[in-house]
Formats: C-alpha cells, sequence, structure tokens
C-alpha cells in the first residue's frame, strides 16, 4: 500500500511524493491521518531559508498530526482499530509508531480539524506560563497570526485582564475580538500609546507576549511594556533586532525578559509554569474537547492534502488573510 506525504526537496519548492507504508511491528501501530495543520511562521520560513531559519534539504515538514488507527501490533496495549490519535507527525496520509506514549484524542464533541491545533496551542502555552499572569494583570499579545491568537485566549484563561491584542491589519484584530480580546489595538494609529496606557489603566502592560517574529516587534514590544513588566519572546525572531537601547529600554524599567523556544522546556518531570510538550499537550486536547479553548474561527484554508503545494504557495506570499491552514487527508474515513 502506498501513501503521500509533503515533501520539499530544494529552498522555495514543495511537492507531494508517494512512498510505500511499511509493515508494522508487534510493538507499533498504523495511522491514516485524518488532517495535519501547517505551522505558518515556522514553515514558511524554513521553506524559504529566513534568518535563523536555515536547514538542508530535503525536508518533510509538519508536526500537528490527528489520525485514526488502523493497525495495531499484537504487543501493543491500550489501543484499538478506530481510536483518534494525536501525534507530532508531519504532514503525510500514513505512518507506522511506535504504539507508546500516544495521546488520544477520541472526544466527540469536536472535529478532528479542531483537535488539530492542540500542538501550536501546546507551543503557545509553554510560553504563556513563563509569564506567570496573576489574575487582573493587564496583558498585550503583539501579533494576532496563528500563534498570537492562540496566546492571547490562554492569557486570558490565566487570568490577563484586560487582554490587549495588537496587530497591523484589521481583519485579524476583528478575529481577536470575536475571539475574546478586551482591546484591539494597531501600532499604526496615532493614538495606539494612549490606547495603550488608557486600556492598561495608565500603567502599561504588566505582561506583553511578543507573538510576530519581526525583529522591530521586538523594540515595540520593549518600548510599551510597563515599568517591571515580564516580556515574553514567544515567536522565533527572523534576523536582528537594531537600535535597541538597553539601559532606557530594559535596564532602567526593570523588565524581565523570558526567550520562550519551545526547544528548552524540560524532558521528564513537569514543574511550576515549566511543563512537559507531553503534559501541555494533554491539556490542550482536554481544553479544546471541553470548548475552553476556541479554534474553529482560526481556520482559514481547508486544503486536500496532495494538494499542499497550493496552499504553501499562499503561504509564501504571506497574505494576512491566511491563519489556519489544514490540510486535509483520507477524507473518507
Amino acid at each position: 500500500m502506498k501513501g503521500q506525504r509533503v515533501i520539499w526537496p530544494s529552498r522555495a519548492k514543495v511537492e507531494i511524493e508517494e512512498f510505500e507504508i511499511p509493515p508494522i511491528k508487534s510493538d507499533e501501530v498504523l495511522i491514516a491521518t485524518e488532517c495535519t495543520l501547517i505551522s505558518p511562521g515556522t514553515e514558511r520560513a524554513f521553506l524559504l531559508g529566513l534568518p535563523n531559519a536555515q536547514g538542508s534539504y530535503p525536508l518533510r515538514p509538519g508536526y500537528s498530526n490527528i489520525g485514526k488507527v488502523v493497525e495495531v501490533g499484537k504487543d501493543v496495549n491500550g489501543y484499538k482499530v478506530g481510536d483518534r490519535i494525536a501525534t507530532t507527525q508531519g504532514h503525510t496520509s500514513h505512518f507506522v509508531t511506535k504504539g507508546n506514549r500516544l495521546l488520544k484524542a477520541d472526544s466527540s464533541e469536536v472535529s478532528a480539524e479542531e483537535v488539530v491545533f492542540y500542538n501550536l496551542g501546546a507551543i503557545a502555552l509553554q510560553g504563556v506560563r513563563k509569564a506567570r499572569i496573576e489574575l487582573g494583570e493587564p496583558t498585550l499579545v503583539i501579533g494576532q497570526g496563528l500563534i498570537g491568537l492562540l496566546a492571547l485566549q490562554l492569557a486570558k484563561l490565566s487570568g490577563a485582564v484586560p487582554i490587549i491584542a495588537a496587530d497591523l491589519t484589521d481583519s485579524r484584530l476583528e478575529l481577536s475580538k470575536d475571539i475574546g480580546a478586551d482591546y484591539t489595538l494597531n501600532p499604526e494609529d496615532k493614538d495606539f500609546s494612549e490606547r495603550l496606557s488608557a486600556a492598561s489603566m495608565g500603567k502599561g502592560p504588566v505582561v506583553v507576549i511578543e507573538a510576530t517574529g519581526h525583529p522591530d516587534a521586538i523594540s515595540t514590544a520593549l518600548a510599551v511594556a510597563g515599568w517591571g513588566a515580564r516580556v515574553v519572546l514567544l515567536a522565533s525572531t527572523r534576523g536582528e533586532t537594531p537600535k535597541v537601547n538597553f539601559y532606557r529600554d530594559v535596564h532602567k524599567k526593570g523588565l524581565i525578559i523570558y526567550g520562550a523556544h519551545n526547544s528548552i522546556r524540560p524532558r521528564q518531570e513537569s514543574s511550576s509554569n515549566f511543563w512537559t510538550s507531553e503534559d501541555d499537550s494533554r491539556l490542550m486536547l482536554s481544553l479544546i474537547a471541553h470548548k475552553r479553548f476556541i479554534v474553529a474561527p482560526m481556520i482559514s484554508h481547508r486544503v486536500l492534502g496532495h494538494d499542499a503545494p497550493k496552499a504553501y504557495q499562499m503561504l509564501m506570499e504571506w497574505n494576512p488573510g491566511l491563519l489556519g491552514v489544514v490540510l486535509q487527508w483520507n477524507t473518507d474515513m
């Protein structure tokens, strides 16, 4: 039996390759993918070879996959044919994996295309945790792309009051408002500083989460943060940030800056505000299943898996209307 998967043979080039699905071993399971989610910032950066995102080709992208078990090895316990499974596999129609530490995602209350946001949600969550938000702290999320929209909801769940969204695109700010932002601001508006000050009760935000990855946004985050604020660099910055006066912008204001790359998680055991990827993923699956975390409005495009090159072409062109791009596989399941 043959499967299909996305491959990047070279920079800015996307293809679908066929592969032979291997027979499973006694400790493995075969999973047929329902859908995968493109991680827009990271995948675009590595596809185009942007600063801080150079890799060697060919690459097989993706790390948010929801599928169903179609075959179970004789030594595997706890899983059966038909179970819905969440994994970090890439954009592929089928895959074989070990039958241990798979995450079940069997809630019948939500669709696979909602559940597939669990991993990007967990990535956003590890950054929000670092901010240690207390109930009632004014919090600003700069950037309302997919990762910023996820962080916005998680900051609000953590107790941020008010929760303030900032972006240069009005349509994204409208979506922010729909999913719970108390205030939406455009940094290019002349009254941005005054409105931010008013929204944060005249003291500036206590927490600032930078979710764009744009070098200039780092300067904005530091400049608008209130006295003694915590600044979380959630998005991976693509390039160097010029003209940062650390005395004026950081030292004199007593800022605390957190680098929040997903790779610095603990491997084995969670602790306060510092959870493993597996524990955060389980929490995100639960939040989505119980509708405490809303993702459906973030889906901007649904594309069949074999048409993935079209999705990546849109991603490379960077249309602001592109947010959550779900690739659909095995649609007959």
